[in-house]
Formats: C-alpha cells, structure tokens, sequence
C-alpha cells in the first residue's frame, strides 16, 4: 500500500475514520488516477473486520460534494445571511490575524476557540490549534458537549476512562446494553453481542426508547430519562438482600462498601420501578440475572448521562461489577470508554507550557449561547469579541439554540470558521476556511471503543483550495509573530510525536494499527488506576468538592410531572443516519431519513389529537420547533424522542430540535442536560 498520493494508477491507502463513534475503523481507499472512488472498512483490522456504517461507506460522496468548500470565503451581507464573496488565502489569512493580533492587544481572553470532536485525530483536532490558542494567550475551552459527566464518573469510580477489552463481550452470558443504540452507534460491539447471543447470551437493552437494538434483544427496560442511577440501586438491593454478592472482591479490591450498602438498602425495586416507571418485577428478574450469570458485562453509552445526574448515574452503573466480582472474567464488567488507556502525550502536542506564567478563563462550550451575549465583569472576564471555531457547527449542536444564533448575530464578534461546507455556523462567519477531509490529511487516532491506535495517510490531494486545519494555524503563527520553533512541526512529525516511543511508529506505517498492550481482565487482580488501586465506591476527591462520596439518584432538573404547561420529557438521540451534525447535507443519508420526526406514543398523542405524518409544535419556555410526528410504540408513555441533529436549515422554519434544549450542566463534569427537558407537543392543522 502507498505513503503517498499519485495521480496515474490505482491505489490502496490505508486510514482511519476520524468521527465521533467508539468503532474508530480502520479503513481503505482505494484511488484510481488521483481520485478516491471508494471508501471500504480493512479486513485486517479485527475490530473493524472489513465492515463500514452507511454512513461513512459513502464518505466519497463527502469529500467530493457539489457544495464542498473550495476556496476561502469573506462575508459581504448580513450575518446570518450566507452571502460570501471569494478571496485568496494571502488576504483572508492577513485580515483574520491582523484582527485577532488587535484583539489580543487589549486582552488575548476575548478571543475564544470552539471545536469538538468534528475530527478525533490528535493532529488535526488540537495539536497545532492547541499551540496556537496557547501561544496566543487565549481563552480555554472546556470541551464538555458529549461526554464529561460520565467521564469525570468513571475517574472518580474507576480511576480513568478505561473498562474491559470489547472483543471479549463474544464470550459474556449476559450482557446489559445501557443507553446505546448499538446497531446505529457502535456496530462492530453489536457484532460480537449477535456473536454472544448466538452463543446463548441473555441481551437486555435499557433505554427509554425502544431503539433499533432494543428489538433485537431478549428484554427491553423502557424506564424514564433520568432515572438510571434508581434503577442501579435497586439492581443493588436485590444483590445484597439475595445475597449475589463476590464478598472477597468486595474487601480485597473496593473502597467505601459500609457506605454504598447502606445506600443501596434505601432503594428496594418497588420504588425504583415508581421513579423509573417500569414493573417490580422487571427489576427484580434483572437482579437476578446479573447476580448470578457469569460471566455478565454491560455495555454503557453517553446517551443516559445527559441529565442533571449523569456523573452519578454512571459512577452507580460503575460501582455493578465489582460488586458480583464481574471484572475476574475478561468476558465480564463494564465498558463506556476505553480511551483513559492510550498514553498519548497531549502535552508535547499542544504545548501548555507555551502559556508561560498566564492562566486564562474557561468558557464551558454549553454555554456558549449565554456567553456570547455576557458583557465584561470582573466575574466573567472580558467580551468575547472573536470566536475561532474548528471541528464544530455549534449553532446546530449547542443547546438552547436561539440564545446561541443571537450571540452569532452579534455584528462586533469576529467569527472564523474552518469547514468543509457552509453550515448552520458558517452561515454567521465573517470568513470560512476551506478544510481538508479525512481523504486529504495525516492524523493519528486512538479509540473509546477498543484498544488500537490508528494512522490515517492522506490518499489524495487536498480538493480545490483546502487547506488542513494544521496549516491554517501553522500560517495565522506566522503572520502574528509566533517564531516559536514548535509551529514548523509538520504533520507527520506531529503524529510521531503523539504517544512518543510508547507505541511502535513503524508497525503504524506498515500496517495502519497497533495494538496496546492492556491486560485481558485489567482489574481481575483489582489495580485500578484510582488513588486507592482500588474500585471506589465512595470517592474521597467528590467529598472534597462538596460533593456526596456516594453515588445517588439524582431527579431531573425538568422532572416529568412538575410542569403543567410542559408534561412531556423528551429526549434527542440521533437520527441513525447522521452522526451528530454530520453527514446532514449528504443527499443520500437524509434521503433515508427523510425529514426532521418526532416519535410519539399513541397514549400521548391521541389525547392531542396527533396522527403520524402530521406537522407539529414542539414547545417550551426556551422556544419551540416544529417537524413531523410519528405515533410509534419506539416510544414510551409520556416521553417524545425528537431525533436530530439536523442542520437547522435543512429542518422545518430554520430550526432544530435544540430550540427546546437548556444550558444547564450536570452534576460532575459540567456537561450537558440534552436529555432533561420537558416540553408539550401541539398538532397543526393540514394544509389547505
């Protein structure tokens, strides 16, 4: 397989899919005369086993767009409105920093990066922008949109982002699917929990809807949103009552059990079935199951964490395995993420120590919509006056939407946008810079899916005037003065550079992957990375924050029943087809889709007058958008799933489903409440 691009004959190349989804495949493009003409999964690589989602199987449709960016882009209209006209690099490049080089005279805070996870690579994510943004002084970016309130769970539980191996659920006998879609989100875990079912595995999908994976699975638990962490305590109490316990786990390898066991006992199921809205005897068959099949593993996902008590949900997830001794199989405990055991050296990529002695404000991303719309105080800091955005299309993704379209109208914020096409976000840029796709760049990525480390060989030629995201800011540094020898790092070195001489760069150039070398059953023997070493039930560094040690159940911000204007929760899980706001203007994926829908129960929308097909009001206090109904049993009583995210302006009235969502955070990590949000649903009349 070639290194390089060429332009006269066909070719192999070997690379990584850079999204935001545990599988992190490895993939082969195959180059005919210089241009990419198919995108297929490696077989070699045996996570990835020659298998693609839709979605990126057509990634050629991707980088070879009608509407793909070509060339860099200068606003000459309103903000909001789209209207660009063409310039070169030289004059956007020279406008874009002698702008931000004004700014930062004053106070380089003002000015504010804003990405996300548009590419997972560590080269083309936050390398040579982390070098920037830190040379340059300003404002941090706490990165929470997705996953912190489960990720700080695992650290305060667990010790880290890390779980079993998951080529070992082919051999679990029970497996929990706890919030994941899996057939949509993570198909290569789904493979091996067919691979187990076929092998007499018990599946059993938790999840307030009733998903794609749902119906492939022995037993479906449609409980509420929110209401996780009741439905671990209970499992819990059943355990110890029934004594299901691995007592010698317990002492030899967990901290805080006096504390946990008390808790738990508070919990018997028939009042977590009244919190979660399903039957007792669900819970207590669950509890059962789990306590006594061996080898028994759950796979958890992101999607349950996005409530006001996220972090302590999961950590009560988290707390399960140890407690029936589960991680002794390598075939057995738990997995949300497995990206805590890569040894990647962030440091010598993005270069901290380039702040000197400045420490700047954090902006949280969820809230930004207010931020933007803050004046200076000694509080908050200074106005943001320029906001650089990269890998993100925030005024599809950030909650509360029309708080964030207002701060993007602001006509004295300085807006640049990297992109591959013109979106939401870009709509608001003063300019937009033309970005490679994966097709066209280096990169390296780890995974939170497995445990392999993959490089990505650019197999073709950048597409018109794109420029990667690397050299964009390798060029803003030049043109400000930042002579620092770090900033003439090309890409290649960068990758080296990533995980140093803990991973074998040369087997990465020869095969496309490496394997870390993490243990079958890490915590067989305990060691977990925990100040302890221990599993900790209780966690000492909450207390220290003001926090309870324990995990809890934590309601909702927006419990179903405390609003009789709002009596519907809702939650937005992801159209199967687009990943996040990705993949939305792909003609062929939203073909499948269709348009933007909202999945109602008949209970919900016979009352309301509400048929399938009909046009709807989705509303709150926050605002209100409007899409199609589908009277669906996929959802439960008295929740709507309003499945996103569409380009605001691919949806119906330029809007999208976070119209409705809020910028409250959780418990730990300071995420996101997607999923804690109460509406009503109002039927429209046909038209004429």
């Amino acid at each position: 397989m070639s290194n390089t691009p060429a332009t006269d004959t066909t070719l192999h190349v070997r690379g990584a899919c850079p999204h935001d989804c545990p599988d992190t495949c490895a993939l082969i493009t195959t180059v005919e005369d210089g241009v990419a003409v198919r995108v297929q999964g490696n077989p070699a690589h045996r996570h990835t086993d020659g298998a693609l989602c839709t979605k990126v199987s057509r990634y050629t449709e991707r980088s070879y767009h009608p509407e793909r960016l070509l060339h860099p882009l200068r606003r000459n209209g309103p903000k909001g409105s789209g209207r660009y006209e063409r310039v070169d690099w030289d004059t956007a490049l020279d406008d874009i920093a002698a702008r931000l080089g004004a700014i930062a005279a004053r106070d380089p805070q003002a000015i504010v990066p804003y990405s996300y996870a548009g590419t997972m690579g560590q080269v083309q994510g936050e390398a040579m922008a982390g070098r920037f943004f830190h040379r340059l002084g300003a404002s941090f970016l706490d990165r929470t949109i997705c996953s912190s309130a489960g990720g700080e769970a695992l650290l305060q539980t667990l010790g880290g982002k890390v779980g079993m191996k998951v080529e070992h659920f082919a051999r679990s006998k029970l497996i929990l699917i706890w919030g994941s879609n899996s057939i949509g989100s993570n198909l290569h875990f789904w493979r091996l929990a067919q691979q187990a079912k076929r092998e007499g595995a018990r599946l059993v999908c938790i999840d307030p809807r009733r998903t794609e994976t749902a119906d492939k699975c022995h037993e479906h638990i449609a409980l509420r949103p929110g209401t996780d962490a009741a439905l671990a305590l209970a499992l819990m109490h059943q355990l110890i009552t029934c004594d299901w316990l691995d007592h010698d786990y317990i002492e030899r390898h967990t901290l805080g059990w006096e504390g946990l066991r008390e808790r738990a006992l508070q919990w018997p199921p028939e009042r977590a079935a009244e919190v979660c809205g399903v039957p007792v005897q669900q819970i207590v068959d669950l509890a059962r199951d789990y306590g006594t099949t061996k080898p028994a593993a759950i796979r958890l996902n992101y999607g349950m964490q996005r409530v006001r008590g996220g972090g302590n949900a999961v950590r009560a997830i988290a707390c399960l395995p140890a407690l029936v001794g589960a991680w002794r199989d390598p075939a057995g405990g738990m997995l949300l993420s497995a990206s805590g055991h890569f040894p990647v050296d962030r440091a010598a990529l993005q270069r901290p120590d380039l702040l000197g002695a400045r420490r700047p404000r954090t902006i949280n991303m969820i809230t930004i919509g207010d931020d933007l719309l803050r004046e200076s105080s000694p509080g908050f800091g200074p106005r943001i006056e320029a906001l650089i955005v990269y890998n993100s299309n925030p005024v599809a993704v950030a909650p509360e939407s029309d708080q964030v379209v207002q701060g993007f109208l602001r006509e004295d914020l300085f807006t640049v946008v990297l992109e591959h096409f013109q979106t939401d976000t870009a709509d608001h840029a003063d300019y937009i810079l033309p970005a490679t796709t994966q097709l066209e760049h280096w990169d390296i990525h780890t995974s939170y899916g497995h445990t392999d480390v993959l490089l990505n060989r650019p197999a073709i030629a950048p597409v018109g005037q794109a420029r990667t995201n690397t050299d964009i800011f390798r060029a803003l540094a030049a043109r400000m003065g930042f002579d620092d020898p770090c900033f003439d790092d090309d890409d290649l070195a960068l990758c080296r550079a990533a995980f140093g001489k803990a991973v074998d760069f040369e087997q990465l150039l020869d095969q496309g992957y490496a394997t870390l070398a993490v243990p079958e059953a890490p915590f067989a023997q305990g060691g977990f990375p925990t100040p302890s070493g221990r599993c900790e039930f209780h966690s000492a560094r909450l207390v220290a924050q003001g926090q309870d040690g324990l995990p809890d159940h934590l309601p909702n911000f927006e419990t179903p029943g405390s609003s009789a204007h709002y009596p519907l929760a809702m939650i937005s899980p992801p159209a199967r087809n687009f990943l996040n706001s990705s993949f939305v203007n792909v003609q062929s994926l939203r073909d499948i889709e269709g348009e933007p829908l909202l999945e109602i129960h008949a209970d919900d929308a016979t009352p309301r007058g509400i048929q399938s097909g009909q046009m709807v009001r989705v509303f709150n206090d926050r605002g209100e958008y409007r899409c199609k109904a589908r009277v669906s049993s996929r959802a439960r009583p008295g929740v709507v799933n309003g499945l996103g995210i569409w380009w605001r302006k691919l949806g119906f009235d330029g809007t999208n489903v976070n119209q409705v969502t809020s910028q409250k955070i959780t418990d730990m990590g300071r995420g996101p409440v997607f999923y804690d949000c109460l509406v009503e649903v109002a039927g429209e009349p046909a038209a004429a």
